[in-house]
């Protein structure tokens, strides 16, 4: 059964049960109260029959002479019976309504009798039904002169009243279950209306294909229906947050594959030119080795190899770059020690003034050394990449600052430049591997563009993070490494 079939009957059934548990209680405390009136009506006629009897000897004591004592007095419908040794048993029974004692009358059989002693047996009160006159509550006395006085009173009132009350009450029952059951049904429906909500943007949503091309989730739960203060919003809303996540999770996915279409177009690109280079010297070397003994020959042949030479060593430097990416990815290739980075700065300016003597180079570091853990040729080589960066894409008489400072818990490495800046369009991609096209840069020379990625791959090697800042006249490319070692790496000297 669905959740409102289950929830409408279990509704139902236990008000159904407190309602006739209710109704059972009702009708017994009425029934016993008005029993307790009947008798007590009973027991009061019963000793003004017993008392009027009692007056007389025993042998007149029959029920003629208990209606000349009552007279009038005689409620309609009254039973009474008397039984003596001398009279015998004799007994009578008013109709419903009262009248005139002769002639209203109707006498009780020995059938009759015979049961009203048999409904007595001993007790006092008893209960008798007669065929012909119903149910009667009757009371027995023994009056002064020894006869038995028997007084009765039909409980047909009492019947009427407790089915009038029955009645009423099940019908009532059944008014208010089945408003009940109407208003259950609407509560429930609305209630579960944001479920049915959720149901139908999953359906949506799994009917989309999420698996190919880039996909866009735009189905979403009504804000009506995700109101996060009841239940059933709140799953509505807890499904549009796993929406969105889904959904930006989907758009990496799909930047990051076109990412990796970049980067196999551009790892196509450097390798092809190589390839195509050491190809054609080959075939130049193979033509030259055909024309043997002449001097052209030699001469070609020596060009061709040293090409060949050339960019092979081209082809491995770019395979060993996308190589260390790789293992950098998977966390490997760092050996932690001590590394002081004063020291490491001071290196590292060393070997890039000589690489560019038009350029203007400058060095700021504390007096004390800042010695952090990590990999000291591979921090070398972040340095050395920053700073051969700010050369190649800066023009000549350009001032380049290389700084090193201890803040709080953190050692900052800072590569400044004064040239033209960084083109906001591509400052985004600039830790891109194979990013270029740097517009507002002059670019002097070739590479390979994985320079930014390799630094930034062996930066978070480290715990660490760099970031890039720039406008015109004022770029700064910012290191910022963790003084402490990560937890579970251990020191080693460094060579």
């Amino acid at each position: 059964m669905s959740l409102q079939t289950r929830l409408m009957t279990a509704v139902i059934g236990f008000v159904s049960l407190i309602l006739v548990i209710v109704a059972v209680i009702t009708s017994a405390l009425l029934g016993g109260t008005l029993e307790q009136q009947l008798q007590d009506k009973v027991m009061n006629y019963s000793g003004q029959v017993t008392q009027t009897v009692g007056s007389v000897p025993a042998k007149y004591a029959d029920v003629d002479a208990i209606f000349e004592g009552q007279g009038s007095r005689v409620p309609p419908g009254i039973l009474m019976a008397v039984s003596s040794t001398a009279g015998g048993t004799s007994g009578i029974v008013f109709p419903d309504t009262k009248g005139e004692l002769s002639g209203v009358s109707q006498p009780l059989t020995s059938a009759d009798l015979e049961r009203i002693d048999a409904a007595l047996d001993g007790r006092r009160v008893g209960t008798v039904t007669l065929d012909d006159f119903g149910s009667y509550l009757v009371v027995v006395q023994q009056a002064p002169n020894g006869v038995n006085v028997v007084t009765g009173l039909p409980r047909t009132d009492i019947q009427n009243q407790l089915t009038t009350l029955l009645t009423v009450i099940v019908l009532a029952t059944l008014g208010g279950l089945i408003l009940l059951a109407l208003t259950t049904a609407i509560t429930i429906r609305v209630g579960l209306r944001p479920l049915r909500a959720v149901a139908a943007t999953a359906t949506r949503v799994a009917n989309q294909p999420l698996d190919r091309g880039e996909v866009q989730i735009t189905e979403r739960v009504p804000a009506a229906e995700a109101d996060p203060r009841t239940e059933t919003g709140l799953v509505g809303a807890s499904l549009n947050t796993l929406l969105d996540h889904v959904n930006a999770s989907l758009a990496a996915r799909q930047k990051n594959e076109e990412r990796m279409r970049r980067f196999v177009a551009d790892a196509s690109h450097e390798l092809r030119t190589p390839l195509s280079s050491i190809r054609g010297y080959s075939e130049l070397s193979l033509r030259a080795l055909k024309q043997q003994g002449t001097e052209a020959a030699i001469e070609g042949t020596t060009t061709s190899l040293e090409r060949i030479q050339a960019q092979s060593l081209r082809m491995t430097r770019l395979v060993e770059d996308l190589l260390l990416l790789a293992r950098l990815d998977e966390g490997r290739e760092l050996v932690h020690g001590t590394v002081d980075l004063t020291q490491l700065a001071l290196e590292g300016i060393s070997d890039a003034r000589p690489t560019a003597v038009d350029h203007h180079w400058n060095v700021e570091v504390p007096d004390e050394p800042i010695v952090i853990m990590g990999d000291a040729g591979r921090l070398h080589q972040v340095v050395a990449n920053l700073l051969a960066n700010a050369r190649t894409h800066t023009p000549a008489g350009t001032s380049i600052t290389l700084r090193v400072a201890r803040q709080g818990d953190d050692a900052i490495i800072s590569v400044h430049d004064d040239g033209p800046g960084i083109d906001p369009a591509v400052r985004d991609e600039l830790f891109a591997r194979f990013a270029r096209g740097d517009s507002s840069r002059a670019r002097q020379t070739g590479g390979t563009g994985l320079g930014l990625a390799i630094a930034k791959a062996i930066v978070e090697g480290h715990g660490g993070e760099i970031s890039v800042t720039s406008t015109p006249g004022d770029t700064t490319f910012a290191v910022r490494l963790p003084l402490t070692p990560a937890a579970g790496v251990d020191a080693q000297p460094s060579a």
